[in-house]
């Protein structure tokens, strides 16, 4: 028997309905949707132009042509960093990001560090939350581009998105937003939020892996992006490569359904995740939830254990699928940068556990999960010298 999944944040299943529609577009639909020349390239180039304009709209996008497809978030937040750096026409160019981004934007701008760029980190307080004056009082003559994430992949800590891209708008600075872990879980509108450049997946919303999406906004003067991958005039000249086709269409219906089912979605798992953490809580003594309490995803709980190891918990509990944070810095024995950020001293970071809830998660899997929590974490302290010393 497969433990319960409560590991969302790290990827979700194929909803039934999305891969319906992805079916037609290996076997029957085939064609290149770069093939102009016949019925085969044509059919797959419509279903293409359709789900453009289907994620146009479900992101709240002018038009169909500010949507780019990608192989997922991890190339198109490379593709922002990068492409703007190499577009820009202010060397060295400046970028204003903040410490408990993705590993894929803090390794991004690294690697523009290093060709004399300049990246401003920006801190988060104990909530995790950036203050948009930090981001104003950072802006320099040659910044080029903000880019803060919508909502935390650990944490799941819904930053102050709308403020921020007003602040930058007023100074002629782009704003990027990777917003992979909120678009289709809280409502995302890239124009009413001012959001310049948005990055989303397929698998973190019920699609397949392996394909994403860049929103870039028409602006005047037009956004200015070098592209990362070369070899083909796929995607304006934006995107070399092949387009995925069944992807394509899968991310288009896996954000449809989830924008259709969000309210409702929203707030089962949000009392879900509160019943989760709140029998935590009140049951396991020296246990608590990181990040902000309410300005958070519906469906994150990450909590501490005190005098607990996280890969000790996890290993004690082989009913659960969970985490100790990303899956992307998963192997290593440091603990969270993101936890660290927060002020969070070393001891408890280490002991800390990400919850990710999803569609299929139900109220018995929660009330089973709490149970063989308080059972391993009751375990493993009758060991734990430090706890018997407290």
């Amino acid at each position: 028997m497969k433990p319960i999944y409560l590991d969302y944040h790290a990827t979700t299943p194929v909803d039934a309905e999305v891969l319906r529609a992805m079916e037609p577009y290996f076997c029957e639909k085939f064609g290149n949707a770069a093939s102009k020349s016949h019925a085969y390239g044509w059919e797959t180039e419509e279903a293409v132009q359709m789900a453009r304009e289907s994620i146009a709209k479900n992101i709240g996008a002018e038009s169909s042509k500010s949507i780019i497809f990608t192989s997922g978030a991890t190339e198109t937040n490379n593709m922002v960093i990068k492409g703007i750096v190499h577009a820009a026409k202010k060397k060295p160019a400046h970028i204003i990001t903040q410490v408990t981004e993705h590993k894929c934007i803090i390794e991004s701008c690294r690697e523009i560090e290093k060709e004399g760029h300049k990246i401003t980190y920006l801190g988060v307080d104990h909530d995790g939350l950036v203050d948009p004056d930090d981001v104003k009082n950072a802006i320099r003559p040659n910044t080029i581009l903000c880019s803060i994430m919508a909502a935390n992949n650990e944490i799941g800590v819904i930053q102050p998105i709308r403020e921020i891209s007003k602040i930058c708008r007023e100074k002629g600075v782009w704003f990027h937003s990777d917003a992979v872990q909120a678009v289709g879980k809280i409502p995302v509108d890239v124009q009413r939020d001012g959001i310049d450049l948005l990055s989303l997946s397929a698998h973190k919303i019920y699609g397949p892996k392996g394909i994403g999406a860049l929103y870039i906004a028409k602006a005047n003067p037009p956004i200015r992006l070098s592209p990362l991958i070369h070899g083909g005039s796929h995607e304006n000249g934006r995107r070399a490569g092949t387009l995925n086709v069944p992807g394509i269409v899968g991310l288009a219906k896996a954000l449809e359904i989830c924008v259709k089912k969000m309210p409702e979605e929203s707030k089962r798992l949000g009392l879900l995740r509160d019943r989760l953490a709140g029998e935590i809580i009140r049951r396991i003594d020296h246990t608590y939830l990181n990040g902000h309490p309410t300005k958070r995803l519906p469906h994150n709980a990450n909590i501490s254990f005190s005098y607990v190891r996280d890969t000790d918990l996890i290993m004690a509990l082989p009913e659960l699928a969970v985490a100790t944070g990303s899956a992307c810095a998963s192997g290593t024995n440091e603990p969270s940068y993101v936890l660290r950020a927060l002020g969070i001293g070393e001891d408890r970071a280490n002991s800390s556990i990400r919850f990710g809830l999803g569609r299929q998660t139900t109220k018995e899997e929660i009330d089973e999960a709490v149970e063989y929590i308080v059972r391993a974490v009751e375990k493993l302290r009758k060991k734990s010298l430090q706890y018997e010393m407290r």
